[in-house]
């Protein structure tokens, strides 16, 4: 027997294919576009793997962007309308992160879809696609041979999570496969491998702040973070501290240097002093990835946390590698 739920939920699901329309649906099903965005002119732009950003050549109007961001929200629960103009979460659909935005914060409807990763990437594939050299996915390995926390850094779009994951693969070929790994994310796109995760993603009553806290009843031999943004940064750098070293995370920064600058900040979110010492002790490897010109995407600094000074800082070892 079919429930009342799962009927509800089937017609949600056709009515979200409709609104979204042929053109969108076979841009979500192609494996070389990551992101597809619908602008307030209604013009559509998506992002590919080794093109960057480019128009789509078509349009939607308003009329049409509104309905699917009311379709969305009411299959999240939600409203879309003045008092709650930002409907963001995940789609049935292939997991694909929404973000939709309606007046008074735009002056007409827009949408911004984030497809999680479609393929698990090897270090091996980075160095083929000359993203890192042979002597970066080198220092990788040793890091994780060492069970050595890491943290990438990079941009919006700059491919954090997909190099986030591709080290998590690694880490999953070169240990116990009887490891526990926990990973927490605000929308699932970490694909993982091994044979004992839990995947957990945040929702309304539960921040990750409140996940890495109940992580630790989890048993987790290795934890990892999609993205650090807020008082989370706290928990997740004392449980790295205190036997659950060999984790990934990532965080938006502008350089390696900026990546602690920017654990810091986040820290004190949590109500506590700066923890430089903390972070020091904690963080081992920095790796900054950037988005090229032409779309693609580069290592362009490994660093290593080599400890803090009151006076002058965080003290950082720039890896230099041979090509």
């Amino acid at each position: 027997m079919i429930s009342m739920q799962q009927i509800q939920e089937r017609r949600r699901d056709e009515l979200l294919r409709r609104q979204l329309g042929p053109q969108l649906l076979a841009a979500m099903a192609d494996p070389m576009i990551t992101d597809i965005l619908i602008n307030e002119d209604g013009r559509v732009w998506f992002e590919a793997h080794g093109k960057g950003m480019f128009e789509a050549g078509f349009s939607m109007p308003a009329s049409q962007v509104e309905s699917l961001i009311g379709t969305v929200a009411a299959a999240l629960g939600t409203v879309a309308d003045a008092d709650h103009p930002i409907v963001e979460g995940e789609l049935q659909i292939d997991r694909i992160r929404f973000e939709g935005f309606v007046p008074p914060v735009v002056r007409r409807p827009c949408v911004a879809m984030r497809k999680p990763a479609q393929v698990l990437y090897a270090l091996d594939d980075y160095v083929r696609g000359g993203i890192i050299t042979e002597g970066q996915a080198g220092i990788f390995r040793e890091a994780i041979d060492r069970r050595e926390n890491i943290v990438i850094g990079g941009g919006t779009g700059s491919g954090k999570t997909t190099l986030g994951g591709a080290l998590i693969n690694e880490i999953g070929t070169r240990s116990d496969p009887n490891e526990r790994y926990v990973i927490i994310e605000d929308t699932l796109e970490i694909q993982c491998r091994a044979q004992n995760v839990v995947q957990l993603h945040t929702a309304e009553a539960a921040d990750l702040t409140r996940l890495v806290r109940a992580t630790m009843r989890l048993r987790p031999d290795r934890i990892i973070i999609g993205e650090v943004r807020g008082a989370e940064a706290l928990g997740l750098l004392k449980a790295w501290a205190t036997g659950h070293p060999g984790g990934v995370t990532t965080v938006h920064a502008n350089s390696a240097r900026a990546v602690l600058t920017r654990l810091s900040s986040l820290v004190r979110e949590a109500g506590v002093p700066p923890q430089p010492e903390l972070i020091a002790e904690t963080i081992k490897l920095i790796a900054f990835i950037v988005r090229t010109a032409s779309g693609g995407r580069r290592v362009t600094e490994l660093v290593r946390v080599e400890g803090y000074d009151s006076r002058e800082g965080f003290k950082l070892e720039r890896l230099e590698v041979n090509a």
